[in-house]
């Protein structure tokens, strides 16, 4: 009778948040394919630092303590390395299957979150992720069915590499969310990640022109405004409840991805798709009971 009824405000933001991180990959992907991942990445932080420091500094938070910061550097570098690696892939990947193949994440994601966050795995959660696995699964098959060249195979190593980081990445969200308020969270994302990736600058990063620039603003943008959502989302309500929430940027990346770079949307896509939303829906239902 008196069952805790679903937060639909942290979903909502949370879907919100993850249709702009799809926009923002698209961005990314030609910003990539301009001036290479490691480049767009590092600049795209000092953008990103620049749209947040003074919102960080007007709310007036101050310099967070050392466990916390800890927990800030220690994102800022696991989503750094995760980034770099993701948007290599793809470069050399459609943006859809990139997502669609980074999505083992979530799942294990799943155990990651009861093992360091001490949350108990429901069978709800862990059979509705694995409906949604099997979405992927259609969808790589479709992709790498036959003879794949060496630049599809890269982009799917790093993909795959990409996704283990990003399993571990939305742990320490949840982590992150639960100690720092969204515009910090963001504000230290970006300034982590430039100051990381700016030590290879000088080598790997090149100085961008005017109109990748405006590329990498948007992106900042996007990304920063993403990200508070999602802090906000992860700080409101479980991690496994987010968690299979992940799986709709496959959506918004297949429109950005058809719409942007002609990239097509088959059959084994759609049947992928239905498989991880209905995979969403029974996990996400699953976890009410305890929201």
């Amino acid at each position: 009778m008196n069952e805790p009824r679903i937060p639909l405000l942290p979903i909502i933001a949370a879907m919100l948040g993850l249709a702009m991180f799809s926009l923002m990959d698209g961005v990314m992907k030609a910003a990539s394919l301009a001036i290479g991942a490691y480049a767009a990445m590092c600049w795209r932080g000092l953008a990103g630092t620049a749209i947040m420091a003074p919102i960080w500094l007007w709310r007036g938070q101050g310099w967070p303590a050392l466990p916390v910061l800890k927990v800030h550097v220690l994102r800022g570098v696991v989503a750094s390395v995760m980034a770099v690696l993701f948007f290599y892939g793809i470069v050399r990947l459609p943006l859809a299957e990139g997502i669609a193949l980074s999505f083992i994440a979530p799942l294990i994601a799943l155990y990651l979150a009861a093992l360091l966050l001490g949350e108990k795995v429901r069978s709800a959660a862990i059979g509705g992720s694995v409906l949604a696995l099997l979405g992927v699964a259609v969808i790589a098959g479709g992709k790498f069915n036959g003879p794949a060249d060496a630049e599809a195979m890269k982009g799917l190593i790093a993909t795959l590499v990409s996704a283990v980081l990003y399993a571990w990445n939305l742990v320490l969200q949840r982590q992150q969310a639960l100690v720092a308020k969204p515009e910090e969270v963001a504000f230290f994302q970006t300034l982590v990640q430039f100051l990381f990736l700016g030590l290879g600058a000088w080598w790997f990063a090149p100085f961008p022109d005017r109109s990748v620039w405006w590329l990498l603003i948007a992106s900042a943008a996007l990304s920063t405004g993403s990200l508070m959502l999602m802090s906000w989302a992860y700080g409101k309500a479980e991690a496994q409840l987010m968690v299979p929430l992940e799986y709709t940027a496959f959506i918004w990346a297949a429109i950005v991805g058809w719409f942007a770079f002609a990239e097509p949307v088959t059959v084994p896509m759609l049947i992928g798709v239905a498989l991880i939303v209905a995979g969403c829906l029974y996990a996400t239902r699953g976890s009410t009971k305890a929201s």
